[in-house]
């Protein structure tokens, strides 16, 4: 078992002023792997202290210096990639083949789709008789997830980081070797002192302190809407910017016409990689009321194969959840819509091994307004409601507290209008792939502002006009 006592910051591994320390399970076996330490406040000073201290050398640094740091933290990343894809098959419990083909390679092309995008941005404008500059805030405080453990820490740095800004993290507590990893690659890269600074411990301390910190000027947060809502006041106290990702409760609609082989496959892989621990998940799935029966069918096909175990094995699609609070959460989740009324038509239960395995899980005989079709589950949890008309679908859809994501199969028309409709921030249309370069974030409760290529940069960018 390895103990980790130090914290990144000021350039280099400090001591930590605490002797307490967050356990971190292997969630396969429920033992533990490891023992890191949770920063006291006066270290989260310290950190705050260093961040501050160097911004106003970092801001002042060319950008295309500032885009060779990142190029070299990526080449970090690359270079130990096998070993940051085994990390999160321990410590998250995502399968070896979701972390090594989709965890890690997210992260790589979305640094790589901000820099290309990068290249043509202009820091400098005139329009009229003014100068419009664009640079950055401060000291950014970077609250990030367990379920992205590397991806969403690098969603919130590369952009801070480019925009001039210097950056403290805060990652999970369930999953913080991957970025102690993280912090191992900016040291090697060999950022100036203090731009980048890692504080591990939990979210309700450490990040609470930090996000209320007078000193930082930014607070950039991926995580439940209960916690993003609470953070408003947090930034009242010295009128700090928010960007937030929040929750979600993604639909995919199925038209009638379109391939129905597609919207099940798009929905449920959403559902069972990362065992559904994914903000933007398709749990959601609409299907005409004559198309349930054929529906069924699909979906009893595609889950059929579907192995879960150790996420260490090849061959494993689902692994456990991240934790034996989390594992409980869905299956109260489960339980709440057999109450309701929901039928169960395949999987339900935890599986009967350790680890924090709970089998995947479809219901049939959902109506929008259950808990389960309203709320974030965050777990292998697929939910399948029934419309009459294309009006009924769109009405369903977007009713919703989210707006993160979504989904449309159809005849390209038809498909075309409906994702239109969708009140949400991303949607998907017969399969299109995700594009680094484009914005993502979402409406409503699901937060404020974009991550990814320009559209993330700007969040982090202060703007002052010089007239002359």
């Amino acid at each position: 078992m390895e103990i980790y006592d130090k914290l990144f910051y000021d350039g280099k591994w400090q001591d930590a002023q605490s002797n307490d320390y967050s356990d971190v399970i292997n969630t396969a076996n429920e033992e533990v792997i490891a023992k890191v330490v949770k920063a006291s406040h006066k270290d989260v000073d310290q950190a705050v202290a260093a961040a501050k201290a160097a911004f106003e050398q970092w801001n002042n640094t060319s950008p295309e210096t500032r885009a060779k740091y990142i190029e070299k933290i990526k080449k970090g990343i690359e270079d130990r990639q096998d070993e940051i894809a085994d990390t999160m098959v321990q410590e998250l419990g995502a399968s070896k083949t979701f972390a090594q083909n989709g965890q890690v390679p997210q992260s790589l092309n979305e640094i790589q789709g901000t820099l290309d995008e990068f290249k043509d941005f202009n820091f400098e404008e005139e329009v009229d008789n003014a100068t419009i500059i664009k640079e950055g805030y401060g000291v950014v405080a970077c609250v990030t997830p367990w379920n992205y453990p590397m991806n969403q820490i690098q969603r919130k740095i590369t952009p801070a980081l480019l925009a001039g800004n210097t950056v403290v993290v805060n990652p999970a507590t369930n999953t913080p070797l991957t970025a102690i990893i993280y912090a191992e690659i900016i040291e090697e890269a060999g950022l100036p002192k203090g731009v980048f600074n890692l504080v591990t411990g939990s979210g309700s301390d450490t990040g609470d302190y930090l996000t209320k910190h007078p000193d930082v000027a930014v607070v950039s947060f991926t995580g439940s809407t209960a916690v993003g809502k609470g953070l408003y006041e947090n930034a009242a106290t010295s009128v700090k910017k928010l960007v937030l990702e929040l929750g979600g409760k993604s639909p995919m609609v199925y038209l009638k016409g379109g391939d129905l082989q597609l919207a099940v496959r798009s929905a449920a892989s959403t559902v069972l990689d990362n065992q559904g621990q994914t903000c933007s998940a398709l749990t959601r799935l609409l299907v005409p009321k004559d198309e349930l029966e054929r529906t069924k069918e699909v979906i009893q096909d595609y889950y059929k194969d579907i192995k879960v175990g150790d996420p260490a094995e090849d061959d494993t699609r689902v692994g456990p959840m991240v934790s034996e609070d989390q594992m409980n959460t869905v299956l109260d989740y489960i339980q709440i819509g057999i109450d309701e009324g929901a039928n169960v038509f395949l999987g339900g239960n935890r599986l009967n091994r350790k680890g924090y395995f709970i089998e995947p899980t479809v219901f049939t005989d959902v109506t929008n307004d259950m808990t389960i079709a309203q709320e974030e589950i965050f777990g292998p949890v697929l939910v399948v409601i029934t419309y009459d008309t294309q009006e009924e679908a769109v009405k369903i859809a977007n009713d919703s507290s989210y707006g993160l994501s979504g989904a449309v199969v159809g005849p390209e028309k038809e498909a075309m209008d409906v994702a239109r409709q969708l009140r949400t921030g991303n949607v998907t249309v017969n399969g299109g792939a995700r594009s680094p370069k484009a914005p993502f974030g979402g409406y409503k409760q699901s937060g404020i502002g974009r991550e990814n290529g320009l559209y993330g940069l700007e969040d982090y960018l202060e703007v002052k006009a010089l007239f002359k």
